[in-house]
């Protein structure tokens, strides 16, 4: 084990690594610096497992100055961490794809990890991604922008274990395990243990959690009710061969107004996320 001192808004933290890890975090740092590039890593495992603490601690040895401000929890403050973000920092997206709007933020969260590459890489960021599983992320981000992944995993009901998977394991890993969720291949001899040590402050984290997930499901019901109306019209046009103009009409009637055109484009936006889920079907 090797301890590191830090300090958390003034007090003392003591976080224990084991050498594996030290080491290989120490050399991550390094070779992002000197091969000016970025590296993504993921951080996966059941709920309650002790991911976000983990990931906060591999996250300040990368970066020293690694604060709760550099913590993620929607898109959105995502992408504006990592456009405000400065050389060799560290930016956390805590919980990627949890809650109902799941769906809808991983697609938004693969396309940024995508978009904001060349970024991400001027600015030698390292970027950490903390999920259920490694299995809900796009295939392109998996497989070649995720450098490794950090599976963490409970021993004889306690948590505090983890197993790390290379760049060429995870990729196996992906391809293997993706229909079932399964991780028994490829194996790993990488385990280690960590200790429940945060390296912010805790109380303002939980905070802004909870706070992340009140606003979520605020989100969710609204996007819940906004695709069950994109839906109904694609039924009402499709299946029951009512012609949008008259649609628009008696929802003009109901004191609802909403163009032809525009039931239209939901029409054709609903044909396409049917063709896409199907496309996907197929691929799994």
């Amino acid at each position: 084990m090797v301890v590191k001192d830090y300090e958390v808004e003034g007090i003392p933290v003591s976080v224990y690594y084991d050498n594996f890890l030290n080491k290989g975090l120490t050399k991550i740092g390094k070779s992002v610096n000197v091969e000016d590039e970025d590296r993504v890593l993921v951080i996966d495992g059941p709920e309650g497992c002790g991911k976000s603490v983990f990931g906060f601690q591999v996250a300040k040895h990368l970066d020293p100055n690694f604060n709760i401000d550099n913590v993620c929890f929607t898109p959105e403050n995502f992408h504006n961490a990592i456009t405000r973000a400065s050389k060799g920092s560290c930016i956390v997206y805590d919980e990627a794809f949890t809650g109902l709007s799941a769906r809808s933020a991983l697609a938004e969260v693969n396309r940024m990890l995508v978009s904001l590459m060349m970024e991400m890489r001027q600015k030698n960021l390292f970027v950490i991604v903390i999920m259920p599983t490694i299995f809900l992320l796009d295939k392109y981000v998996a497989l070649w922008r995720a450098r490794g992944l950090f599976h963490l995993y409970r021993k004889k009901g306690k948590r505090g274990y983890w197993m790390y998977f290379n760049n060429q394991k995870k990729k196996l890993l992906y391809i293997y395990g993706k229909r079932e969720y399964n991780y028994s291949r490829p194996k790993t001899k990488r385990r280690g243990k960590f200790y429940n040590k945060y390296t912010i402050n805790e109380k303002a984290y939980r905070l802004l959690k909870a706070q992340a997930l009140r606003n979520k499901s605020k989100i969710t019901r609204k996007e819940n009710f906004k695709d069950q109306r994109n839906i109904l019209f694609y039924i009402i046009h499709k299946i029951y061969d009512i012609p949008q103009h008259d649609i628009a009409l008696n929802c003009k009637k109901c004191g609802y107004r909403v163009s032809r055109n525009r039931i239209s484009e939901i029409c054709n936006s609903v044909l396409e996320k049917v063709k896409k889920d199907k496309e996907n079907d197929n691929n799994d």
